[in-house]
Protein backbone atom coordinates (compact mmCIF):
# COMPACT_ATOMS: atom_id res chain seq x y z
CA UNK A 1 0.00 0.00 0.00
CA UNK A 2 2.92 2.09 0.85
CA UNK A 3 4.83 1.30 -2.36
CA UNK A 4 1.27 2.16 -4.38
CA UNK A 5 1.14 5.59 -2.72
CA UNK A 6 4.75 6.34 -3.36
CA UNK A 7 4.44 5.96 -7.07
CA UNK A 8 0.76 7.57 -7.06
CA UNK A 9 2.40 10.80 -5.01
CA UNK A 10 5.74 11.03 -7.65
CA UNK A 11 3.23 11.00 -10.43
CA UNK A 12 1.25 14.20 -8.90
CA UNK A 13 4.19 15.80 -7.99
CA UNK A 14 5.83 14.82 -11.66
CA UNK A 15 2.70 16.14 -13.38
CA UNK A 16 2.36 19.67 -11.05
CA UNK A 17 6.19 20.04 -11.72
CA UNK A 18 5.12 20.17 -15.46
CA UNK A 19 1.75 21.86 -15.23
CA UNK A 20 4.26 24.88 -13.59
CA UNK A 21 6.84 24.45 -16.31
CA UNK A 22 4.27 24.46 -18.74
CA UNK A 23 3.22 27.53 -17.37
CA UNK A 24 5.99 29.27 -17.01
CA UNK A 25 6.25 29.20 -21.22
CA UNK A 26 3.30 30.14 -21.65
CA UNK A 27 3.98 33.38 -19.82
CA UNK A 28 6.98 34.21 -21.58
CA UNK A 29 5.27 33.73 -24.82
CA UNK A 30 1.74 35.55 -23.86
CA UNK A 31 3.18 38.18 -22.00
CA UNK A 32 5.79 39.80 -24.10
CA UNK A 33 6.68 41.55 -27.33
CA UNK A 34 10.49 41.83 -27.75
CA UNK A 35 11.90 44.92 -29.88
CA UNK A 36 15.59 44.46 -30.57
CA UNK A 37 17.92 47.65 -30.72
CA UNK A 38 21.30 47.90 -31.94
CA UNK A 39 23.76 50.65 -31.59
CA UNK A 40 27.54 52.04 -30.60
CA UNK A 41 26.84 52.62 -26.67
CA UNK A 42 30.46 52.45 -26.26
CA UNK A 43 33.26 53.70 -28.27
CA UNK A 44 33.49 57.43 -29.83
CA UNK A 45 30.00 57.40 -31.42
CA UNK A 46 27.94 56.26 -27.89
CA UNK A 47 26.85 60.25 -28.16
CA UNK A 48 24.67 59.12 -30.80
CA UNK A 49 23.83 55.37 -29.98
CA UNK A 50 22.90 56.52 -26.50
CA UNK A 51 20.42 58.76 -27.43
CA UNK A 52 18.91 56.95 -29.74
CA UNK A 53 18.70 54.32 -26.79
CA UNK A 54 17.24 56.48 -24.13
CA UNK A 55 14.86 58.56 -26.79
CA UNK A 56 13.27 55.21 -27.73
CA UNK A 57 13.59 53.12 -23.93
CA UNK A 58 11.72 56.29 -22.98
CA UNK A 59 8.44 55.63 -25.03
CA UNK A 60 8.72 51.84 -25.02
CA UNK A 61 8.81 52.21 -20.76
CA UNK A 62 5.67 54.76 -21.06
CA UNK A 63 3.59 51.99 -23.29
CA UNK A 64 4.62 49.31 -20.81
CA UNK A 65 3.58 51.62 -17.91
CA UNK A 66 0.14 52.19 -19.39
CA UNK A 67 -0.50 48.26 -19.98
CA UNK A 68 2.08 47.40 -23.26
CA UNK A 69 0.37 46.51 -26.82
CA UNK A 70 -3.08 45.50 -25.94
CA UNK A 71 -2.40 43.60 -22.87
CA UNK A 72 1.40 42.42 -23.83
CA UNK A 73 4.69 44.06 -22.54
CA UNK A 74 7.52 45.25 -24.68
CA UNK A 75 10.75 43.56 -23.83
CA UNK A 76 13.59 45.92 -25.00
CA UNK A 77 17.14 43.87 -25.72
CA UNK A 78 19.59 45.69 -26.78
CA UNK A 79 23.08 45.09 -27.49
CA UNK A 80 26.30 47.57 -28.05
CA UNK A 81 27.80 46.94 -31.36
CA UNK A 82 30.57 49.18 -31.27
CA UNK A 83 29.93 50.97 -34.19
CA UNK A 84 31.46 47.86 -35.92
CA UNK A 85 29.55 46.22 -39.03
CA UNK A 86 30.65 42.42 -37.46
CA UNK A 87 29.67 43.42 -34.29
CA UNK A 88 25.69 44.53 -35.39
CA UNK A 89 25.93 41.36 -37.53
CA UNK A 90 26.05 39.23 -34.60
CA UNK A 91 23.69 41.37 -32.76
CA UNK A 92 21.29 41.03 -35.10
CA UNK A 93 21.61 37.34 -35.30
CA UNK A 94 21.46 37.07 -31.38
CA UNK A 95 18.36 39.20 -31.91
CA UNK A 96 16.73 36.82 -34.32
CA UNK A 97 17.24 33.97 -32.41
CA UNK A 98 16.22 35.40 -29.36
CA UNK A 99 12.43 36.15 -30.58
CA UNK A 100 12.50 39.81 -32.04
CA UNK A 101 9.67 40.85 -33.44
CA UNK A 102 10.94 44.26 -34.30
CA UNK A 103 13.81 46.43 -35.11
CA UNK A 104 14.31 49.77 -33.90
CA UNK A 105 18.38 50.57 -35.12
CA UNK A 106 20.95 50.52 -36.09
CA UNK A 107 21.94 53.79 -35.21
CA UNK A 108 25.07 54.42 -37.79
CA UNK A 109 24.76 54.62 -41.64
CA UNK A 110 27.31 51.94 -42.20
CA UNK A 111 26.33 49.54 -39.56
CA UNK A 112 22.77 49.90 -40.51
CA UNK A 113 23.86 48.86 -44.11
CA UNK A 114 25.66 46.04 -42.50
CA UNK A 115 22.30 44.40 -41.17
CA UNK A 116 19.77 45.60 -43.90
CA UNK A 117 20.16 42.34 -46.26
CA UNK A 118 19.61 40.05 -43.39
CA UNK A 119 16.85 42.19 -42.16
CA UNK A 120 15.20 41.40 -45.42
CA UNK A 121 16.05 38.01 -46.06
CA UNK A 122 13.85 37.34 -42.59
CA UNK A 123 11.40 40.40 -42.80
CA UNK A 124 11.63 41.62 -39.52
CA UNK A 125 10.16 44.97 -39.52
CA UNK A 126 12.84 47.50 -38.77
CA UNK A 127 12.69 51.18 -38.14
CA UNK A 128 16.08 52.94 -38.24
CA UNK A 129 15.74 56.73 -36.28
CA UNK A 130 19.14 57.84 -37.82
CA UNK A 131 20.79 55.99 -40.59
CA UNK A 132 20.23 58.49 -43.46
CA UNK A 133 22.14 56.85 -46.43
CA UNK A 134 19.49 56.16 -49.35
CA UNK A 135 20.84 52.72 -49.69
CA UNK A 136 19.28 51.93 -45.91
CA UNK A 137 15.88 51.45 -47.81
CA UNK A 138 16.82 50.45 -51.36
CA UNK A 139 18.94 47.91 -52.48
CA UNK A 140 21.69 50.06 -54.64
CA UNK A 141 22.33 47.65 -56.94
CA UNK A 142 19.05 46.25 -58.25
CA UNK A 143 16.45 49.73 -57.53
CA UNK A 144 14.54 46.84 -55.58
CA UNK A 145 12.77 48.41 -52.38
CA UNK A 146 13.21 47.05 -48.84
CA UNK A 147 9.75 46.70 -48.55
CA UNK A 148 10.37 45.67 -44.16
CA UNK A 149 12.64 49.15 -43.90
CA UNK A 150 11.62 52.35 -42.40
CA UNK A 151 13.18 55.30 -41.03
CA UNK A 152 12.23 58.24 -38.75
CA UNK A 153 14.83 60.51 -40.04
CA UNK A 154 15.53 61.89 -43.08
CA UNK A 155 18.11 60.98 -46.03
CA UNK A 156 21.50 62.23 -46.87
CA UNK A 157 20.44 63.50 -50.85
CA UNK A 158 17.71 65.40 -49.04
CA UNK A 159 19.82 66.96 -46.56
CA UNK A 160 22.79 67.88 -48.95
CA UNK A 161 20.29 69.19 -51.35
CA UNK A 162 18.58 71.54 -49.04
CA UNK A 163 21.96 73.03 -47.47
CA UNK A 164 23.10 73.56 -50.91
CA UNK A 165 19.56 75.35 -51.50
CA UNK A 166 19.61 76.81 -47.84
CA UNK A 167 23.54 78.16 -48.89
CA UNK A 168 21.95 79.34 -52.31
CA UNK A 169 18.93 81.32 -51.47
CA UNK A 170 19.48 82.27 -47.72
CA UNK A 171 23.24 82.93 -47.73
CA UNK A 172 23.56 84.18 -51.36
CA UNK A 173 26.18 81.84 -51.86
CA UNK A 174 28.40 82.09 -55.24
CA UNK A 175 30.83 79.51 -54.67
CA UNK A 176 31.66 77.05 -51.81
CA UNK A 177 34.06 73.98 -50.71
CA UNK A 178 33.71 70.82 -49.07
CA UNK A 179 35.67 67.99 -46.90
CA UNK A 180 34.77 64.88 -45.81
CA UNK A 181 35.30 61.57 -44.43
CA UNK A 182 36.48 59.09 -47.39
CA UNK A 183 34.76 55.80 -46.81
CA UNK A 184 31.93 56.61 -44.37
CA UNK A 185 28.79 56.33 -46.68
CA UNK A 186 26.84 59.08 -44.45
CA UNK A 187 29.89 61.66 -45.36
CA UNK A 188 30.09 60.95 -48.76
CA UNK A 189 26.30 60.50 -49.44
CA UNK A 190 25.70 64.35 -48.28
CA UNK A 191 28.87 65.75 -49.97
CA UNK A 192 27.97 63.79 -53.47
CA UNK A 193 24.14 65.11 -53.03
CA UNK A 194 25.27 68.67 -52.40
CA UNK A 195 28.00 68.99 -54.80
CA UNK A 196 25.71 67.95 -57.49
CA UNK A 197 22.85 70.19 -56.19
CA UNK A 198 25.45 72.82 -56.70
CA UNK A 199 26.19 72.12 -60.33
CA UNK A 200 22.06 72.52 -60.84
CA UNK A 201 21.47 76.14 -59.09
CA UNK A 202 24.83 77.67 -59.63
CA UNK A 203 26.96 77.66 -57.16
CA UNK A 204 30.38 77.09 -57.68
CA UNK A 205 32.41 74.19 -55.80
CA UNK A 206 35.73 75.81 -55.97
CA UNK A 207 37.31 73.00 -53.77
CA UNK A 208 36.72 69.11 -52.43
CA UNK A 209 38.75 67.46 -50.28
CA UNK A 210 39.17 64.16 -48.20
CA UNK A 211 40.17 62.63 -45.29
CA UNK A 212 40.41 58.98 -43.87
CA UNK A 213 38.83 57.71 -40.60
CA UNK A 214 40.92 58.49 -37.30
CA UNK A 215 42.84 61.99 -39.34
CA UNK A 216 43.15 64.92 -36.86
CA UNK A 217 44.95 67.34 -38.70
CA UNK A 218 43.44 68.93 -41.63
CA UNK A 219 45.46 72.41 -42.16
CA UNK A 220 46.66 71.19 -45.61
CA UNK A 221 43.48 70.64 -46.83
CA UNK A 222 42.34 73.78 -45.42
CA UNK A 223 44.87 75.99 -46.17
CA UNK A 224 43.97 75.26 -49.81
CA UNK A 225 40.78 76.24 -48.96
CA UNK A 226 41.95 79.55 -47.87
CA UNK A 227 43.54 80.31 -51.07
CA UNK A 228 40.35 79.86 -53.16
CA UNK A 229 38.45 81.91 -50.89
CA UNK A 230 35.26 79.96 -50.78
CA UNK A 231 31.62 81.59 -49.45
CA UNK A 232 30.88 79.00 -47.39
CA UNK A 233 32.52 75.01 -46.57
CA UNK A 234 29.84 71.76 -46.53
CA UNK A 235 31.56 69.74 -43.92
CA UNK A 236 29.16 66.50 -44.08
CA UNK A 237 30.69 64.81 -41.36
CA UNK A 238 30.14 63.04 -37.43
CA UNK A 239 30.57 66.14 -34.59
CA UNK A 240 33.92 65.44 -33.29
CA UNK A 241 35.95 65.44 -36.77
CA UNK A 242 33.32 69.07 -37.41
CA UNK A 243 34.73 70.19 -34.17
CA UNK A 244 38.34 69.75 -35.05
CA UNK A 245 38.25 71.17 -38.48
CA UNK A 246 36.27 74.02 -37.87
CA UNK A 247 38.58 75.04 -35.17
CA UNK A 248 41.69 74.24 -37.78
CA UNK A 249 39.60 76.61 -40.16
CA UNK A 250 39.90 79.39 -37.75
CA UNK A 251 43.62 78.99 -37.19
CA UNK A 252 44.37 78.98 -40.70
CA UNK A 253 42.53 82.12 -41.20
CA UNK A 254 39.68 80.12 -42.79
CA UNK A 255 36.62 82.61 -41.76
CA UNK A 256 33.38 81.82 -43.85
CA UNK A 257 30.65 79.85 -42.76
CA UNK A 258 30.92 76.43 -42.09
CA UNK A 259 27.51 74.00 -43.04
CA UNK A 260 26.71 71.03 -41.81
CA UNK A 261 24.16 67.60 -42.20
CA UNK A 262 22.38 66.46 -38.95
CA UNK A 263 25.95 64.29 -37.62
CA UNK A 264 26.71 68.22 -36.17
CA UNK A 265 23.82 67.73 -33.00
CA UNK A 266 26.00 68.94 -29.79
CA UNK A 267 28.74 70.11 -32.17
CA UNK A 268 28.70 73.28 -29.76
CA UNK A 269 30.99 70.45 -26.60
CA UNK A 270 33.34 70.18 -29.87
CA UNK A 271 34.42 73.58 -30.77
CA UNK A 272 34.22 77.32 -29.16
CA UNK A 273 31.51 79.12 -29.56
CA UNK A 274 33.56 81.86 -31.35
CA UNK A 275 34.71 79.74 -33.95
CA UNK A 276 31.05 78.21 -34.46
CA UNK A 277 29.29 81.32 -34.82
CA UNK A 278 27.23 81.71 -37.40
CA UNK A 279 27.95 78.10 -38.85
CA UNK A 280 24.22 76.51 -39.45
CA UNK A 281 23.48 72.67 -40.11
CA UNK A 282 20.15 70.52 -41.04
CA UNK A 283 18.28 69.26 -38.21
CA UNK A 284 15.25 66.80 -37.86
CA UNK A 285 14.01 68.51 -34.84
CA UNK A 286 13.00 72.19 -33.06
CA UNK A 287 13.79 72.20 -29.80
CA UNK A 288 11.64 75.65 -29.31
CA UNK A 289 8.77 73.86 -30.08
CA UNK A 290 6.79 73.00 -27.04
CA UNK A 291 6.15 69.18 -27.21
CA UNK A 292 10.23 68.30 -27.96
CA UNK A 293 10.37 70.73 -24.33
CA UNK A 294 8.12 68.55 -22.46
CA UNK A 295 9.82 65.57 -24.25
CA UNK A 296 13.39 66.97 -23.07
CA UNK A 297 12.17 67.95 -19.56
CA UNK A 298 11.21 63.80 -18.75
CA UNK A 299 14.55 62.68 -21.35
CA UNK A 300 16.71 64.71 -18.51
CA UNK A 301 14.56 63.25 -15.39
CA UNK A 302 14.53 59.56 -16.29
CA UNK A 303 18.59 59.64 -17.85
CA UNK A 304 20.03 62.44 -16.14
CA UNK A 305 20.96 66.16 -17.21
CA UNK A 306 24.19 64.25 -18.11
CA UNK A 307 22.99 61.81 -20.68
CA UNK A 308 23.61 62.35 -24.19
CA UNK A 309 20.51 64.32 -25.69
CA UNK A 310 20.15 65.03 -29.16
CA UNK A 311 17.67 65.15 -32.18
CA UNK A 312 18.25 61.47 -32.70
CA UNK A 313 17.29 61.20 -28.98
CA UNK A 314 13.29 62.79 -30.34
CA UNK A 315 13.49 60.39 -33.37
CA UNK A 316 14.05 57.29 -31.69
CA UNK A 317 11.16 58.28 -29.55
CA UNK A 318 9.21 58.56 -33.07
CA UNK A 319 10.61 55.57 -34.44
CA UNK A 320 9.56 53.59 -31.29
CA UNK A 321 6.17 55.47 -31.80
CA UNK A 322 6.19 54.12 -35.07
CA UNK A 323 6.64 50.35 -33.83
CA UNK A 324 4.50 50.53 -31.30
CA UNK A 325 1.38 52.02 -33.40
CA UNK A 326 1.84 49.05 -36.00
CA UNK A 327 2.44 46.28 -33.27
CA UNK A 328 -0.84 47.74 -32.06
CA UNK A 329 -2.69 47.36 -35.29
CA UNK A 330 -1.66 43.74 -36.40
CA UNK A 331 -1.64 42.27 -32.89
CA UNK A 332 -4.98 40.48 -33.02
CA UNK A 333 -4.54 38.18 -29.70
CA UNK A 334 -5.12 38.61 -26.17
CA UNK A 335 -3.06 37.39 -23.74
CA UNK A 336 -5.88 34.76 -22.95
CA UNK A 337 -5.37 32.90 -26.20
CA UNK A 338 -2.44 33.98 -28.25
CA UNK A 339 -0.48 30.69 -29.22
CA UNK A 340 3.84 29.72 -28.78
CA UNK A 341 5.38 31.64 -31.24
CA UNK A 342 2.67 34.06 -32.78
CA UNK A 343 5.20 36.72 -31.91
CA UNK A 344 7.46 35.72 -34.35
CA UNK A 345 5.43 34.01 -36.55
CA UNK A 346 5.64 35.42 -40.89
CA UNK A 347 2.43 36.23 -40.60
CA UNK A 348 2.57 38.59 -37.51
CA UNK A 349 5.62 40.05 -38.79
CA UNK A 350 4.21 40.62 -42.49
CA UNK A 351 1.03 42.61 -40.68
CA UNK A 352 3.45 44.83 -38.10
CA UNK A 353 5.10 45.79 -41.78
CA UNK A 354 2.16 46.92 -43.43
CA UNK A 355 0.62 48.45 -40.26
CA UNK A 356 4.07 50.47 -40.60
CA UNK A 357 4.08 51.51 -44.33
CA UNK A 358 0.01 52.48 -44.37
CA UNK A 359 -1.20 53.11 -41.22
CA UNK A 360 1.08 55.80 -39.25
CA UNK A 361 -0.30 58.57 -40.48
CA UNK A 362 -2.02 59.51 -37.48
CA UNK A 363 0.95 59.52 -35.28
CA UNK A 364 1.73 62.60 -32.87
CA UNK A 365 5.07 62.85 -33.16
CA UNK A 366 7.82 64.88 -31.76
CA UNK A 367 10.11 66.31 -35.71
CA UNK A 368 6.32 65.10 -37.16
CA UNK A 369 2.50 65.25 -37.18
CA UNK A 370 2.03 61.96 -38.75
CA UNK A 371 4.15 59.64 -40.47
CA UNK A 372 3.65 59.26 -43.81
CA UNK A 373 6.22 57.24 -45.89
CA UNK A 374 6.94 57.34 -49.72
CA UNK A 375 7.96 55.02 -52.17
CA UNK A 376 11.08 54.32 -50.40
CA UNK A 377 10.32 54.20 -47.25
CA UNK A 378 10.92 57.55 -46.28
CA UNK A 379 9.27 59.92 -44.25
CA UNK A 380 7.63 63.11 -46.07
CA UNK A 381 8.89 65.67 -43.67
CA UNK A 382 10.93 69.03 -43.68
CA UNK A 383 14.50 69.78 -42.08
CA UNK A 384 15.17 72.40 -39.31
CA UNK A 385 17.82 74.70 -40.07
CA UNK A 386 20.15 75.27 -36.86
CA UNK A 387 22.54 78.09 -36.27
CA UNK A 388 25.75 78.32 -33.68
CA UNK A 389 24.89 81.33 -31.61
CA UNK A 390 27.33 82.17 -29.02
CA UNK A 391 27.36 78.30 -27.74
CA UNK A 392 23.72 77.27 -28.01
CA UNK A 393 22.58 75.52 -31.24
CA UNK A 394 19.50 77.76 -31.44
CA UNK A 395 16.39 76.78 -34.67
CA UNK A 396 16.18 79.13 -37.20
CA UNK A 397 12.24 77.11 -38.20
CA UNK A 398 11.84 74.89 -41.06
CA UNK A 399 13.03 75.07 -44.49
Amino acid sequence: MKKIFSIVLAVAMLATALFMFAGCGEKKVTNEIVVGMIGPYTGGTAQYGLAVQNGAKLYFDEVNAAGGVNGFKIKVVAYDSKGEDAEANTAFSRLVDEGMSAFLGEVLTGTTLAIVPDAFEKQIPMVTASATADAVTVNPDTGAVYNNVFRTCFIDSFQGIKMAQYAKEKLGAKTAAVIYQTGDDYAEGLAKSFVEECGKIGIDVVAEAAYAKGDVDFKSQLTNFVSKNPDVVFCPNYYQDDGMIITQARQVGLTCKFLGGDGWGNVTKYASAEDLNGCLYASAFDESDEKVKEFKAKYIEKFGADAPFNMFSALAYDAAKVIVNALQKATAVTPDNVKAGYFTSDAYKADVINAIKTQSGSIDGLTTNGYSFDEKNNPIKSITIVECVNGEEVSRGLY
